[in-house]
């Protein structure tokens, strides 16, 4: 099996596992049951997956794969709030390149909601927050013209994941709470505003402003 199919595959049972999660609950849920619903063998999900929790990983890091595409596309002479302005009303008009789905994203903010009351699940999503930091330290880094190991890139880098792991979290709650309604968050100039200023405050101002060509 080539390494793309093995993906799609993972994604496909993260998926049916994800949505047993919400509907039935976590312990409520079987490696049979997660098979049935892919039409697979059981075995199978087995060579795929360490545990049946651990199926949730790939539709979480769903929306982690989204934000650090938008984050490496940021051209140095725009602004955070611009790019992802931009970024965001492109996604929620279908307009990405791949197409990003939306279905995918609010089954990961059901997950992280899960994952409040289920530790394994927990852990599903502090590894993508993780993988988001490590990236976040090579944007920033590039950003500044600075190597990805120095400290203080590496303190901006934690430092911005951090708040963008608080902005998600809050929103994913806010949106299931109002039985998945995204209507206070369908201004997306706020939105992206709202995590722009997020990673100001939390670098200290060093990240999000258009950067001259000579910088870096």
């Amino acid at each position: 099996m080539s390494e793309q199919r093995r993906a799609r595959l993972r994604l496909e049972i993260s998926r049916e596992a994800a949505r047993l999660f919400w509907d039935k609950g976590v312990a409520a849920t079987s490696g049979d049951q997660i098979a049935a619903a892919v039409g697979l063998s059981t075995r199978t999900i087995w060579r795929h997956f360490r545990s049946k929790e651990s199926c949730a990983e790939p539709i979480v890091m769903q929306g982690v794969v989204t934000l650090l595409g938008v984050l490496r596309r940021w051209p140095r002479r725009r602004s955070l709030e611009d790019h992802l302005t931009a970024e965001l009303t492109g996604i929620r008009n279908g307009d990405t390149t791949p197409p990003v789905d939306l279905a995918d994203e609010l089954l990961a903010m059901r997950m992280i909601r899960l994952a409040d009351t289920e530790p394994a699940l927990r852990a599903a999503w502090l590894m993508a927050c993780d993988q988001v930091e490590r990236e976040m330290c090579v944007i920033v880094g590039e950003r500044l013209g600075r190597p990805v190991d120095d400290l203080e890139i590496r303190l901006y880098g934690a430092s911005a994941a951090s708040a963008v792991r608080v902005l998600d979290e809050h929103i994913g709650a806010v949106v299931l709470a109002a039985g998945e309604d995204f209507t206070e968050f369908s201004d997306v100039p706020a939105l992206a505003r709202r995590y722009a200023e997020a990673i100001r405050t939390a670098t200290g101002g060093a990240i999000g402003d258009p950067l001259d060509d000579l910088i870096g």
